[in-house]
Formats: C-alpha cells, structure tokens, sequence
C-alpha cells in the first residue's frame, strides 16, 4: 500500500479496529501500521498470518484478539487489553460488519437480532468501553463504518440497512455526548468495495456493469479507496469535524 500523505499525530496512537484482519479492515490496520499507529484488532477469525505479513512489510506488528463482536463481555474485555497493551485508545474504528443477502419474507427473530448484534450492537458497546480511555487521554475519535445501501433503498438486506441508517444515529448521538470532552464520532459510508468477498458472493459482470453506471468516477473501489478516509477522521487535521457521515463511494450517492 502506497499512501500518498502522513498525519504525523498519528504515530504512535493507540488504535482498535474491529474485523481488522480482512476485507476493508485489512487495508484500514495496514493503513494506520503505515502511520506509525499502534493497532490492536479483533476478529474472529485466526489473524495471526496476516499480523505476521504486517510485520514484514511495514516493521510493526498489529496486536491480534481473537473474537466474536456479538459478544459483548469479550469485546469490552478486548478493548481493555487493547489499552494495556497499547495506552489508552484514542482511534477506534467500528468496521465489522455482515451484509448478507435475505428476504423479509424469511427473516426470523434470530435472524434479526444476529444481524443487529453484528452490525450495530457492537458498534455501541466497544464505543461504550472505548470512551473512558479517550477522556483519559484528552480526546479521541470513533469511526463507524456505516454504508450508502440504505441511502438507496437497496433491496436484499432489511436488516442490514436497518442497522445502517442506525449506526449513523448512533454516530450523531455519541458526537452530541461526549463532544465536551473532545471526543468526535463520525459515520463512514463506502459504496460497493470490492472485497474477495464481494468478488466471490456477488460482483458478477452484470451487477458490477450496473453499479458502475450509477458512479460519477468510472472505477470500481477496492479497500485501499477507504483508507484515506479513515485515517482524516482519525487525525486532529479534522479535530472539527464530528456527526458527519463521510460517504466514499465515487459519486453514487449526494448528502447534504
């Protein structure tokens, strides 16, 4: 990864990605690794080759948690880890995330509140456990990774989108409460990046044909198209900025 800019504050902060060990969050841990930031992730799968590909390639080694976000006990725990390891965390990016395709039509009560606890549950509870770390250390910044489906109105996941449109409620309550104490909190909301993923469930031609007809900007996103980003709401260079949600899509969607 070839980052064409250096947010000096970011070296050496105590940051905790969630789902940081493939897809977007890959990119997201390599990208802060790449600052100088120490990282700590969780994920629920084993990491640990890719923490090793991290040390090679940049000098740092991330921490890796493994864990289950939905539970909320070994999440927190984590986080504590997380700053004992690394100082109190002052970047946390909430980026695990499941967008898997279903009907209303067949959508049951566990269905429902699997979906919830992966997508948006979890989102305010590490917020919850990351927050007395940043008010120690003066300041901070939480990141959500939200998404431009329910802008749409995408079809194909109800509860996704459901948990969408409420991470970035939830973004603007947390930024209203904890503003006094310097701590910012924006939503992210990429278009279709193409993940391996999404390659692989997905991004058939026709599909990819069609999405790209909706973008001003005629590439299709891949991980890396998120990390810049990311890393301006993590950086003091935005110290104002706080309940916006940043859409990263290449012209599909317009806010304001």
């Amino acid at each position: 990864m070839d980052l064409p800019a250096k947010f000096h504050d970011l070296e050496g902060a105590s940051v905790f990605i969630t789902g940081g060990g493939s897809g977007i969050g890959a990119s997201l841990t390599e990208g802060f690794l790449r600052q100088g930031a120490k990282v700590a992730f969780v994920q629920r799968s084993d990491a640990n080759p890719f923490c090793d590909e991290m040390e090679d390639a940049t000098g740092l080694r991330p921490l890796f948690i493994k864990c289950d976000v939905t539970d909320t006990k070994a999440l927190q725990d984590a986080i504590k880890q997380s700053a004992e390891a690394h100082g109190p965390i002052t970047v946390l990016v909430n980026n695990a995330a499941n967008d898997q395709r279903h009907k209303t039509e067949e959508v049951d009560d566990q269905f429902w509140d699997w979906s919830v606890a992966l997508n948006l549950k979890h989102y305010f509870f590490s917020a919850q456990a990351a927050i007395p770390y940043m008010k120690q250390a003066g300041g901070g910044s939480i990141i959500n990774f939200s998404s431009i489906s329910y802008m749409m109105g995408a079809d194909g996941f109800p509860a996704y989108a459901s948990s969408n449109a409420g991470i970035t409620g939830l973004s603007r309550a947390l930024a209203r409460e904890f503003g006094p104490d310097k701590i910012r909190c924006n939503a992210l909301m990429p278009g279709w990046v193409l993940t391996e993923r999404q390659r692989e469930l997905w991004a058939n031609p026709q599909a990819l044909e069609k999405h790209l007809d909706k973008q001003c900007l005629k590439e299709h996103l891949v991980p890396e198209d998120i990390v810049g980003g990311v890393l301006f709401l993590a950086s003091n260079i935005s110290r104002m900025l706080t309940g916006q949600a940043l859409v990263i899509d290449g012209g599909v969607v317009v806010t304001g």
